[in-house]
């Protein structure tokens, strides 16, 4: 029980898409921004990088392009898809430096931190 998910359904009350596989996103390394209770971080905003974001990102503490071999991650560059924790990304707007959306593969807990309008001005087209 203790590693039990919650259910993948995305913002859009639709099944969860996936994110991305190359490279390999998601809390549980499985491609979905998919979460449970041990994602404290709520690793459910699928992503698409830009090099503004990435740069802004390693300012505030979290460098996502460089590669950490020893963690199996390869460094993020812009068009990388990535699922950000959903805080990271709230920040990020508020900064006007969010990053574009895939609103089928962003998990619907996103919303207990995002609210859908903002998810909604940054949806891919």
């Amino acid at each position: 029980m203790a590693n039990q998910r919650a259910a993948s359904i995305n913002v859009l009350g639709g099944p969860l898409a996936p994110c991305s596989s190359t490279p390999l996103t998601g809390f549980y390394r499985n491609g979905c921004c998919d979460t449970g209770p041990e994602d404290r971080g709520s690793h459910t905003v699928c992503a698409v990088m830009t090099a503004e974001f990435l740069a802004y990102s390693k300012y505030v503490g979290n460098d996502l392009s460089t590669p950490r071999p020893e963690w199996g991650f390869p460094g993020l560059k812009p068009g990388d898809r990535w699922c950000l924790c959903a805080g990271r990304f709230l920040q990020a707007h508020d900064e006007g430096c969010a990053p574009r959306v895939d609103l089928a593969a962003t998990h619907e807990a996103a919303l207990e931190i995002v609210p859908l309008d903002v998810l909604e001005r940054h949806a891919l087209p």
